[in-house]
């Protein structure tokens, strides 16, 4: 009997298909549901429907799942906030046409949600593309409910993630309580128009993070680390549509998005020799990225510490609240705006005497209002209007003014763009003055270290010319056959000077300079450079006296120290020329005084002071 019924099923099918009569694998009609653990296929096999479980859960769902890797992904659930307890659920079009979960007792767990249907003239089909369509009719009659106006937690390819004004629908991305719960989360994504549309991350409905505006090709107000490649935004202001969509141009790559339970925007790849799905955060995510975490006219810049800080001009409103990281009460302008000043005077100048500071590779503050003006002229609409507090350009959006309070502004090591913040003559002076004494330290370090370099230098060198003059004076010892120890050790304790400079000092050896002649050689009378008058003693080449007399005399006066004989300051030796320098004596040498016949007859008469 069993044989029979099984040939009876099989002929049954073979019919079906070839006469087209029966229900395809990826569809779900009135007759045809599909009980757990059934499931349909998408028509390449790409998704699958049915029924499932997390493996530290005994729950059941119905969902939506990739079908042909070996790891378990979840991409949408039906039943998310109400869970089969068992294996008795069916996914069934009820009677009045809506796609339902049902348990065992016939209780609808989940619904469609579409009203207007046509009774028993529904089907539901599951595309490759992991949508599932609720469609007027078998033949793919016009899409009556999607589950991609409906997502989870997942961003696929061609899903649309947006606001649909007119239509009064939101698509947004809610994220799962946990790894293994579907249930709806803290956190919430959506494309929302503001006066330009961005990407909004929400936290229990509060906003927690933000994209910056979309340009047209980018969102400027975020780092991406991921791939991202293939978005598309689409605008009809006059619809009051905007929503986000992606196709990957390589189709052999499979990926997808998720809004993760910690509220990051995980970029999901599937690696096919690990085996498993490596995750990136396609947005850079840092401690800036919390909606407003610097409070209003902060910055926040993540590669400081602290993170938060006031911007020029502004202080903080709450110093003990900012002292302690708590930066939510924001900052506050020190001095007010030229404008708002000739405003309360009842002057009609309109911008006053202020101007801007530029702040490079920015995201942009909340909020902006846009204006299609070029570049150039931003800077003049800004002014003529006092409650215009900032302005940017970027050549996808053009002018973006902000008035009010400046929130969510951060501080990029790349990308971004330029913010001009609003500010008076008074505070950009400032700065100026800051430039100026900045500069001036800067230069005045320069001169300091250029001025020690030379001196140094200068020390070096003359330590470099006495080294050579000594290796000449070595070399007359080793020619002469002067004992070296005696030489050395007298010559180096004093100082040597080159023989320019004696020359210079005696003006060349001069005749009028000449002081006397005495078998060593001539003296002449000199003047150094630094007004001290010295005796220059020119051992003279006729005198047959040699290094060893020379230094004879030098060890004789070096040793000799009495008030009435004159200083030796140092000595020249330079190749043939050897001079010593003598203090000069204005009065007559000692032996005047001891041979002058006059002196002896004053001293002998008692006229002579002891």
């Amino acid at each position: 009997m069993g044989k029979t019924i099984s040939c009876s099923v099989l002929l049954t099918l073979i019919s079906c298909f070839s006469l087209q009569f029966c229900t395809a694998l990826d569809t779900i009609t009135p007759s045809k549901p599909i009980k757990d653990p059934e499931s349909i296929i998408s028509h390449s096999g790409v998704f699958r429907l049915g029924f499932f479980s997390f493996a530290n859960s005994s729950n059941r769902y119905v969902g939506i799942l990739y079908h042909q890797i070996p790891l378990q992904t979840v991409v949408w659930v039906a039943n998310r906030n109400k869970p089969l307890k068992d294996s008795s659920g069916i996914l069934n079009i009820s009677d009045d046409g809506k796609l339902v979960v049902l348990n065992g007792k016939a209780e609808i767990l989940w619904s469609s949600n579409v009203t207007n249907l046509v009774p028993n003239a529904t089907t539901a089909k599951l595309l490759d593309s992991g949508n599932l369509v609720l469609n007027n009719g078998e033949d793919g009659g016009s899409s009556l409910w999607e589950s991609f106006q409906d997502p989870s937690n997942a961003f696929i390819e061609t899903m649309e993630i947006g606001t649909y004004v007119e239509k009064g629908r939101k698509v947004e991305l809610k994220s799962w309580k946990s790894i293994d719960d579907p249930s709806d989360g803290n956190f919430s994504f959506a494309i929302e128009p503001f006066n330009i549309p961005e990407g909004i991350i929400r936290k229990n409905n509060q906003l927690y993070f933000r994209t910056g505006p979309w340009n047209g090709n980018i969102f400027i107000g975020v780092i991406l680390t991921g791939y991202l490649d293939g978005f598309y935004m689409a605008v009809d202001n006059q619809q009051q549509t905007y929503y986000l969509t992606y196709k990957f141009s390589n189709n052999s790559m499979l990926m997808y998005y998720e809004l993760n339970s910690q509220g990051k925007f995980v970029e999901r790849r599937w690696d096919a020799g690990k085996g498993d799905w490596v995750n990136s955060y396609p947005i850079l995510q840092t401690d800036c990225n919390d909606y407003g975490k610097c409070g209003p006219f902060g910055i926040c810049d993540s590669t400081k510490r602290p993170i938060c800080s006031c911007l020029k001009g502004f202080k903080p409103r709450n110093i003990e609240g900012w002292s302690k990281g708590n930066w939510s009460s924001g900052c506050l302008r020190t001095t007010p705006l030229q404008c708002q000043r000739d405003s309360n005077n009842g002057s009609e100048t309109g911008q006053g005497d202020d101007g801007f500071l530029r702040l490079k590779m920015m995201k942009v503050p909340a909020f902006p209002d846009r204006s299609s003006l070029i570049n150039r002229d931003c800077k003049d609409q800004c002014l003529k209007n006092c409650s215009c507090v900032a302005y940017a350009y970027d050549d996808g959006i053009g002018c973006m003014f902000w008035g009010g309070d400046l929130i969510d502004v951060q501080k990029f090591s790349s990308h971004g763009v330029d913010l001009y913040i609003r500010l008076p003559s008074s505070e950009l002076d400032k700065g100026k003055s800051n430039k100026v004494i900045v500069v001036t330290t800067a230069i005045a370090g320069i001169v300091i270290i250029t001025i020690s370099a030379l001196f140094l230098w200068c020390r070096m060198a003359k330590q470099r010319g006495r080294n050579k003059i000594w290796k000449q004076i070595k070399l007359q010892i080793y020619s002469e056959n002067v004992e070296e120890k005696l030489v050395g050790v007298e010559l180096q304790q004093l100082p040597l000077f080159n023989f320019e400079v004696l020359a210079t000092a005696t003006d060349n050896f001069h005749d009028t300079k000449k002081l006397g002649q005495g078998g060593f050689g001539p003296v002449y009378r000199g003047t150094l450079d630094d007004g001290k008058e010295i005796a220059v003693k020119r051992l003279s080449k006729a005198s047959g006296q040699g290094l060893e007399e020379f230094m004879n005399e030098v060890v004789v006066i070096s040793k000799l120290q009495h008030r009435n004989l004159v200083r030796l300051f140092g000595c020249c030796v330079e190749g043939e020329e050897k001079m010593l320098v003598y203090e000069y004596m204005p009065n007559k040498s000692l032996d005047a005084f001891l041979f002058d016949q006059e002196q002896v007859d004053n001293h002998g008469k008692g006229k002579v002071d002891d």
